[in-house]
């Protein structure tokens, strides 16, 4: 059997179903043996088969499906070989939903940071003007009439093509989606004809999977070399990556910047605690944009979304608009209201993305700008000194806890990232003796995230900024092989209202 006719076999009546997970396979079921970021589909066809896997699609290269092919001649089951099983698995999961994606107007964005920010930005142009747009992305997945939480930044190429069948029956014309590296690495995106992509930035991160930065830029540009001649690239001018992106698209190139000539500029008027104010220029037209999220990244994030907007039909009047009416996204400095000083919420786990925060924060803090952070176990290491560079840089005071450790010891991950200091050591939370010590030291580790976050809001200060970095909108912690409940905004709301309590029964 070919390719050809096993996409037609599941466009047909009674198909059988497609998994990537030999686990999930049942009699007569179609298995794609797909290499993933742990596990390697090829390693699990006997198991497949066991399950009782009718067709094997597995990869020629591969000297699994090697040895499959001289079995399959004496067995039950039919061998299709690809070159890419993980392209294959994408074209089945389309064809046996229909080919949802045909239908859809397909935006994405990619880059280490801002990819939230500019999703939630499309969608809400988009809302703005009185259609439905799909999302799929790292906090949720939105079908344009439900929303479930998301499991992964990009799911695999079976739950895009089933998210985007549900957006079509919603009644949605347009899908926005987040684009990670190791998504666009595994080709779960293939399939998909995107009207238009953008890219943000590219910083320090997923080196434990990608191995190399160079590495890393290649598989975010395989989303823009993908990208047909109708198609268009929206690029960042100030990000150096870019020039080279551009130079890898047969797309027409929608390049964006603040303050410089550009396609697409922003002129920024004002900024403060409660927001940026700046005027977004394209084709000689100028509207206005006042929006609550701060910072300069985040008004370049407002025109990564202003290109893809442009690019799915928007004028510029419906894009400011749709800009200005998004009020907040969860985790994303995200606000909360203490005695006089604020707590900010924010999904910063790299070292980019706290630099980016913190030099935000820093100018609109009138008293001590502090932050308690950590970084992910199981993950890019080498990041870990670069985020207290950063923090000793910017912030006064700094809180180094725990963040997802996963299975690798909290204390190790901390003493990675402590060696980053320069200027003094970090101080263990045991061994300081009272509030007094607390508040003159500059840097303390406190293994533990929820005392971490208690501890800054106890301390807090008239007019202080407490940043708490990391997790933003995630309502878990992963401790070993376990995840638990845990949700730095609801630790933090816990404290301040008990900051409250015993505030009143001091003053009674």
């Amino acid at each position: 059997m070919t390719v050809s006719e096993l996409l037609a076999l599941v466009s047909s009546r009674d198909a059988p179903d497609i998994c990537v997970d030999s686990r999930l396979v049942k009699k007569g079921d179609i298995f794609v043996a797909v290499r993933g970021t742990v596990h390697d589909g090829h390693n699990f066809i006997a198991q497949a088969l066991a399950n009782g896997a009718k067709y094997i699609v597995c990869q020629r290269s591969n000297t699994r499906c090697q040895t499959t092919n001289g079995e399959s001649r004496a067995m039950s089951h039919e061998l299709i070989i690809v070159d890419d099983s993980a392209e294959a698995a994408a074209l089945l999961a389309q064809a046996s939903m229909g080919n949802p994606a045909l239908q859809l107007t397909n935006l994405a964005v990619t880059g280490t940071n801002g990819k939230t920010t500019v999703a939630y930005l499309v969608r809400s142009v988009i809302q703005k003007a009185g259609e439905k747009c799909g999302l799929i992305g790292t906090i949720v997945y939105d079908t344009g009439s439900e929303t479930s939480q998301a499991v992964l930044t990009t799911p695999d190429c079976l739950s895009i093509a089933k998210t985007q069948r549900q957006m079509v029956e919603a009644g949605s014309k347009y899908m926005v989606i987040e684009a990670s590296s190791h998504a666009l690495s595994q080709n779960r995106l293939a399939g998909i004809d995107f009207r238009a992509a953008a890219f943000t930035n590219l910083a320090g991160d997923h080196l434990d999977y990608h191995k190399t930065k160079e590495d890393y830029l290649a598989a975010k540009s395989k989303l823009f070399s993908a990208l047909s001649l109708a198609a268009t690239a929206v690029l960042n001018r100030q990000s150096p990556e870019a020039k080279r992106i551009a130079s890898q698209t047969k797309a027409e190139v929608f390049w964006y910047a603040i303050g410089e000539p550009a396609d697409i500029t922003a002129h920024i008027e004002s900024m403060d605690t409660s927001g940026a104010v700046f005027t977004l220029e394209y084709a000689g037209k100028k509207q206005r944009v006042a929006s609550p999220l701060l910072g300069d990244y985040n008004v370049s994030n407002h025109l990564a979304a202003t290109g893809l907007c442009l690019a799915a039909g928007f004028d510029l009047e419906t894009i400011a608009a749709g800009l200005s009416a998004l009020r907040a996204i969860p985790g994303r400095l995200e606000q909360l209201r203490g005695d006089g000083f604020s707590v900010i919420i924010d999904y910063a786990h790299t070292d980019d993305a706290l630099k980016n925060v913190l030099a935000t924060l820093k100018p609109l803090c009138k008293g001590k700008l502090m932050v308690v952070f950590g970084c992910g176990g199981d993950r890019d290491k080498t990041k870990r000194p670069r985020m207290a560079r950063v923090a000793e840089q910017f912030a006064d005071f700094a809180i180094v806890t725990s963040d997802n450790p996963r299975t690798e010891r909290p204390e190790e991950i901390i003493s990675e990232i402590v060696a980053g200091f320069e200027h003094g050591p970090a101080i263990p939370h045991a061994q300081l003796r009272d509030t007094s010590d607390e508040q003159r030291a500059t840097r303390i580790v406190e293994p533990d995230r929820r005392k971490a976050i208690e501890l800054a809001i106890d301390i807090a200060r008239k007019d202080d900024i407490v940043l708490i970095a990391g997790k933003g909108h995630e309502t878990y912690q992963i401790i070993g092989n376990k995840k638990l409940d845990f949700s730095d905004k609801a630790v933090a709301q816990e404290s301040l209202r008990k900051r409250v309590l015993n505030t009143q029964s001091d003053v009674a």
